[in-house]
């Protein structure tokens, strides 16, 4: 497998990133701005600065076909920024009505509405008013009890993901009448007005759930969650119990993001700073091993045997342990702290070929999947 393309931008955290279409800008949530990087040889340039927020932004994406940049910000606004034709980005301001920090935002597939989680057990669904010229929401509140961390838009643009830290994924109907087209029939439901819920469930340990995704074709949803689990959850059609629930333990620690790269493969990434691969079907799941290169080579048994003589030594003489040669601030992987963010890089066929990762090391790092 080929080596993975690091990017190191900036020392500071990475809250989130999105690629373009063509792959050539990257859009960065730094503090209380998206930096905006433009693809020169094998780097990523600044280019632009997007300012408006005036508190952390915590969510960024670019719509892959009209090229749109919606954001949102702990000062609790969400902003879509346009391309003028001088080169500059027009800001809107979307009319959230939240009352707490935003937590995340996703354009829906077909890119005529986008999703806002909250602190305020609200999701706020965006679509623009074409009679009013501005960008409205509609609130998605039953029966949401605590922060939405996570949201993902199945394919058909109507359904809508959402983990909460009380505990539960959900899958709620966000049809907007004049917006959307009726949707097709599918195992989560026929008839779909919007606050439907569609689906309910529970983390075994009742923990924070900090991502969900769909499958590519919608017919199944994961969510990981803060107890080092995740849950694939395969229903089998309206108001009945799924077909299969089949959450796997593991014993790294918490994944904060996922994605389905297939409709028998997900990666996920968090807090162990690695990128796993988990592959299953609707009879079992497992963990089937990581994306980082093993670091392993011949002679390393007499190496450690070496460097645990160095650590006495060296705690010995200069009261600390390692030896002169061991460095044991660097993790062995390639991101030095926890991945915040696990994006699609580069589809074919239906099938993810690439990912994306950013983390609070300030990396952003492309994979082979």
């Amino acid at each position: 497998m080929a080596a993975p393309e690091v990017h190191h931008l900036f020392h500071a955290p990475i809250a989130d990133h999105s690629f373009s279409a063509d792959r050539s800008t990257l859009a960065v949530a730094r503090d209380n701005n998206v930096e905006l990087y433009h693809r020169a040889g094998n780097a990523f340039k600044l280019q632009d600065e997007l300012r408006g927020h005036d508190k952390t932004i915590t969510g960024v994406d670019i719509a892959p076909r009209s090229g749109r940049i919606v954001t949102c910000s702990q000062d609790r606004n969400a902003y879509v920024w346009e391309p003028s034709q001088n080169g500059e980005w027009k800001p809107t301001l979307v009319l959230l009505r939240i009352n707490r920090a935003a937590t995340g935002v996703r354009w829906c597939p077909n890119e005529t509405k986008f999703a806002v989680g909250s602190g305020a057990r609200i999701i706020a669904v965006c679509y623009f008013e074409e009679e009013n010229d501005w960008w409205v929401s509609k609130h998605i509140k039953k029966p949401l009890r605590s922060t939405v961390t996570s949201i993902a838009w199945h394919p058909n643009s109507v359904l809508l993901a959402a983990g909460s830290t009380d505990g539960h994924a959900r899958v709620f109907s966000s049809f907007v009448k004049g917006i959307d087209e009726r949707p097709e029939p599918s195992v989560w439901g026929e008839r779909l007005p919007f606050n439907t819920v569609c689906g309910e469930y529970l983390n075994p340990t009742a923990g924070w759930v900090h991502d969900v995704a769909f499958s590519p074709s919608g017919d199944a949803l994961a969510f990981c969650a803060h107890d080092s689990s995740v849950t694939i959850v395969y229903p089998s059609g309206p108001e009945q119990p799924p077909q299969a629930v089949i959450s796997i333990a593991t014993q790294l620690l918490p994944f904060a993001s996922m994605l389905w790269s297939s409709e028998t493969e997900l990666v996920a990434a968090g807090y162990d700073c690695g990128v796993y691969r988990l592959s299953g079907d609707a009879n079992g799941w497992q963990l089937t091993g990581t994306l980082e290169e093993k670091k392993e080579r011949p002679g390393m048994t007499e190496q450690r045997e070496e460097s645990a003589l160095n650590m006495f030594r060296s705690m010995d003489l200069k009261g600390r342990s390692g030896g002169a040669a061991l460095d044991d601030t660097k993790l062995k992987t390639v991101h030095q702290n926890s991945i915040n963010t696990v994006r699609a890089f580069q589809e074919n066929g239906g099938q993810v070929r690439k990912i994306s990762t950013g983390g609070v090391d300030g990396r952003v790092v492309v994979w082979n999947v």
